[in-house]
Formats: C-alpha cells, structure tokens, sequence
C-alpha cells in the first residue's frame, strides 16, 4: 500500500442531509484505514457515517446556510487544525460548487486547505445539467435530447414532442428546497405531471429541463470514476457496469460490479480532458438500445458513492489517489481488479424485492465483495443504518396510505440524478419539429 502523509488530516464536506448516503462512509473509511485523520462535517452526529470508529471529529453544519455558511465552518475547523495542512474533499454537488466559488475568495478559508487546482467555475458547469448539456453538444459527447420549455403549454408540447414517458430535471438540482417533496430527476408520463412540475419552478430555484428518455436495456448502464492529477492524468479510473439500482432499472447502484468497457472509458477520458477538469469525477452513461450509442447522463464534479467498488487489491482508490496527490506522495496506476462488486444493503434489498430475477454477472473471475455498510472492523455505522431504515421505512408505511387517499398528487417513479436522461439543446419551437433534431 502506498505511504501517506499521515500528519494531513482529511476533511470530509457533505451538505445534503441524506443520512443514508454511503459514500461519505466510504470515504471516511478509505482514508481512516490509511491512518489519515479525518474530520466529518454532517449536519447531524446521530447519522450512521458519524458513528465510524474512523472519524477523528465530527463538525456540525447548520442546515440552509449555504455558501456563507460553509464560509463559517470551514473557517472554524482551520482554526480547530490551528494551521495545519488538511485536504478537503467534497462529498455531494453542493459541496462541490460552493468550494468552487470560496476557492476563488481572496483569503478564504478553502485557501487554507488542500484541493485541486480546478478550473474556476468548471465544477458548477457539469454539475449543472443545462449547462452540461450545451457542453456536450459542443463536444460532441452523445446524450439524450434535452428541452427548456418557457412556459407550461410548451413544457406540455415538448413533452408531446420527445414522446412520453419524459425525464424531467432541475438544472441545479442542488437549489432544491428541502422537505419541498421535489426530486431531482422525475420520470413524468402526462402532460399534466409536466404542466405540474413546470409551475414549481421559482420554488426549485432552477430551469426544468425535459429530455428524452433512454429505456434500460441489459447491460446498458455503466459509470466511470477517476481521480485527475494536476498533470490531468488519470492513473486512477475504472468503469463498472450497473447491476442493479434503485429505483430498478432507473436509480442510484444497488450493486456494481468493476468490468471493462473501452467505449465508455474512451468518451469519459475524452471529455475531461477537453475540459481540463482536476480532482475526483464520476460519470455516468447509458446505451441507446436503438443505435448502441452510450450517452452520459451525470457529470459529477466528487466521488461517486459507490468510489469503493473501484479499490485495488494494494487498496488504491479514488479517494486515497486525491490525498496521496495532494499531500506531494507519489500516485501509483491503479491495479485493475475486474469482477470486484460493491454492494450497498439497504437499496440492494429493495432492488431484489422489486424485481426478483437474477441478473447476469460479467465473465471473468472474481475481485470479491465489498458492502457499503458493513464491515467487520467498522460495524456501528451498519447497525446505526440498519435502525434508521427500520424508522424510515415505517413512516413511510404510515404516510404514503394518506397521501393516496388525498389524491396522489406529485410526479411517479422518481430517478435519483445518476440513471437516465440525456441533456442536451435549448429550447426549440415546439411548432418546428424539424428544428429539434
């Protein structure tokens, strides 16, 4: 295993309060087992991540702060370090954005961690999907046809145009106002759940986007992962095919397996070296059944919560590549473990109850089975996870009778941001088809 600098701590940002996310666990663990101090910056010391023994210190956020209020913890936790050098990693798009923007602050406190030298404004462009559309237009990247309607009539035509069942996302899904009941990325199938969303827009805080919708196909969704050095090689990568999400066919990686695809890895090296992007990226595609065309769906500018699949047997990943990187040690190639799977329980199991069938494996021997809950050394946040759940599981039992005897407003079969829509142009006439193609 390679030596790390275990005099610079680790900071880990996450400003979603998804308390079930597993890749901040996966990142505190990466770094804890390298002997890295880490410090977790949670907006809540009870979610399962805060309880690993590999968290140095947990640092609350205030909820809604936004970028001042980052401003204000981080500079608290500097002063905390009393001067000495930590890396700071970003866990969710947020994050990653308001880094972005207080990394350009003359005397800011991000100026008084280690991060990437980034492009300014890059992280912002790809974690915005209008903008990530435009972008691949101009690159050439394949994605799915993306319209901005101005109002809800032509929300209700584009929709007609593109062909129902549409996905619908906010552009800057980050913006969304919590407890609100809006998703990110919704698969609509009327024109009025189009009509609906589109008349929540100055809440969402963004541009409703509408774009065509790729069905799944065996096979057919993949990601890459890679850690860009300031040079923007990318020793570091590897590309996993989705074996079961959730929601199924159409939702975050239940169960990934490490597997080679020269296509998928050839456009994703591809555009972030076009955009002379640095630091940790995950990036997601899905085939076109009609023409075998793999589409990126998300550019995101952080880790991937699933980042563990892709851990050598030296135990190089992602995540260790940033601080090695950052911290002046050298930054091995990455050993290629084709057949390691990565497995997160709790979606796992839904995934499974949903859609029993079994789902092929790719040939080749296997690189093992990681869980992202359990682990033998670490396992309080597991059982942390396991009793939230439990609790979350039982209210909604309790609320989603009542909201369907209310009526059953609100849009159908969600898809967390990574599976299935493509971005792409603005808006067209809806009145010209032909200018849409």
């Amino acid at each position: 295993m390679p030596l790390f600098d275990t005099r610079v701590a680790a900071v880990v940002v996450r400003l979603d309060r998804n308390p079930f996310h597993h890749g901040t666990l996966g990142a505190v663990r990466s770094l804890g087992r390298a002997g890295v101090p880490v410090h977790l910056v949670t907006g809540s010391p009870a979610e399962p991540a805060a309880r690993s023994r590999y968290v140095r210190r947990c640092h609350l956020h205030p909820a809604g702060d936004g970028p001042a209020g980052v401003r204000r913890t981080l500079a608290r936790i500097a002063d905390a370090l009393a001067g000495a050098p930590a890396v700071l990693l970003p866990l969710d798009d947020a994050t990653a954005v308001a880094l972005d923007g207080l990394r350009r602050e003359p005397g800011g406190p991000v100026r008084r961690f280690l991060v990437p030298e980034q492009p300014p404004g890059l992280a912002a462009l790809v974690a915005d999907k209008a903008a990530l559309a435009a972008t691949c237009r101009r690159l050439g990247v394949p994605h799915p046809r993306t319209l901005a309607p101005a109002d809800a009539d032509e929300a209700a035509a584009m929709a007609a145009f593109l062909g129902l069942p549409v996905v619908a996302k906010w552009s800057r899904p980050w913006l969304l106002p919590p407890g609100a009941g809006l998703r990110s990325t919704v698969l609509v199938r009327s024109a009025r759940q189009v009509r609906d969303l589109h008349a929540r827009g100055a809440e969402a805080g963004s541009t409703l986007l509408l774009q065509r919708y790729l069905p799944a196909s065996r096979d057919g969704d993949w990601f890459f992962h890679a850690y860009c050095d300031g040079a923007g090689a990318c020793r570091v990568a590897g590309t996993g095919r989705k074996v079961r999400s959730w929601p199924d066919g159409a939702g975050l990686t239940a169960v990934g397996t490490w597997a080679p695809n020269p296509a998928v890895e050839r456009l994703a090296r591809g555009l972030v070296a076009a955009l002379g992007y640095r630091g940790v990226a995950d990036l997601d595609f899905r085939r076109d059944p009609d023409t075998g065309a793999y589409h990126l769906l998300d550019f995101n500018p952080r880790p991937g919560a699933q980042f563990r699949l892709f851990s050598d047997p030296w135990g190089l990943d992602v995540v260790r590549a940033l601080h090695l990187d950052l911290t002046g040690r050298p930054v091995p190639d990455l050993v290629r473990s084709y057949g390691r799977r990565f497995a997160v329980e709790n979606y796992a199991a839904l995934s499974v109850l949903a859609s029993p069938r079994p789902r092929t494996r790719a040939p080749g021997p296997s690189g093992g089975l990681e869980t992202a809950w359990y682990a033998a050394d670490d396992p309080a946040p597991a059982f942390a996870m396991a009793r939230a759940w439990a609790a979350h599981l039982a209210r909604h039992a309790w609320t989603a009778p009542r909201r369907a005897w209310r009526g059953g407003a609100g849009p159908r079969a969600p898809i967390p941001a990574q599976p299935s829509a493509r971005t792409e142009a603005p808006r067209p006439a809806p009145s010209d088809p032909s200018s849409r193609r």
